[in-house]
């Protein structure tokens, strides 16, 4: 089964959901189609089962690196740099995960929001935590809606960035945060995030 499972990954990651067959999963494997119906399901399940892993590495990652912000400005800084050490680090996660062929609704449209939802609330939650408790509720509204935006900039400046690599994956971090950065610390009152020394960033 990992085997694969690891064949179906690499497969979606190169080729995309809508271009990849049961027939190619299952000739990279070595089984016959059939096989792979009985023991795995059908494409959409063996799906699920990549994207699972590539949406639970991600939000580890992001979960991990905000856990020890002390303002907003750190939280959002922490975030976004780690996104794009994810994508840097295991493009074929992260091209599984944001795949733009993937069907626009049923199980895999589902899940894939789930795991969206899941960076949102953990972005949003971080950057709240750091503020006192009677202010949080004041904020709360702008900072679910700024967390949302901040996905939908980083997956753009993503697809930008492998595309082009006219800069690395941490410059490009480095300039999404600088970008929203100053509306959020105007919002909260917090201290702006400082970039990581020099030789932290991603190359």
């Amino acid at each position: 089964m990992e085997q694969t499972l690891l064949a179906a990954h690499d497969l979606f990651a190169v080729r995309g959901y809508a271009a990849v067959k049961m027939d190619d999963i299952a000739a990279a494997v070595g089984v016959t189609k059939p096989l792979l119906y009985n023991y795995l399901g059908n494409k959409e399940q063996l799906y699920i089962a990549c994207m699972e892993r590539a949406g639970d590495s991600l939000t580890k990652t992001v979960a991990e690196s905000v856990a020890e912000s002390a303002n907003p400005g750190e939280a959002l800084g922490a975030g976004v740099r780690a996104f794009f050490e994810f994508l840097d680090s295991d493009r074929a996660a992260w091209a599984v995960l944001f795949d733009e062929t993937l069907p626009r609704g049923g199980e895999i449209a589902d899940r894939v929001g789930d795991y969206r939802g899941v960076i949102v609330e953990l972005v949003s939650g971080s950057l709240l935590a750091q503020l006192p408790q009677d202010r949080r509720d004041s904020v709360r509204v702008e900072f679910e809606a700024l967390s949302t935006a901040l996905l939908g900039a980083a997956e753009a400046l993503a697809r930008w960035w492998l595309l082009t690599e006219e800069i690395s994956a941490g410059e490009a971090a480095e300039l999404l945060i600088s970008t929203i950065e100053p509306g959020l610390r105007a919002r909260s009152g917090s201290p702006t995030s400082n970039p990581p020394e020099k030789g932290t960033t991603t190359p």
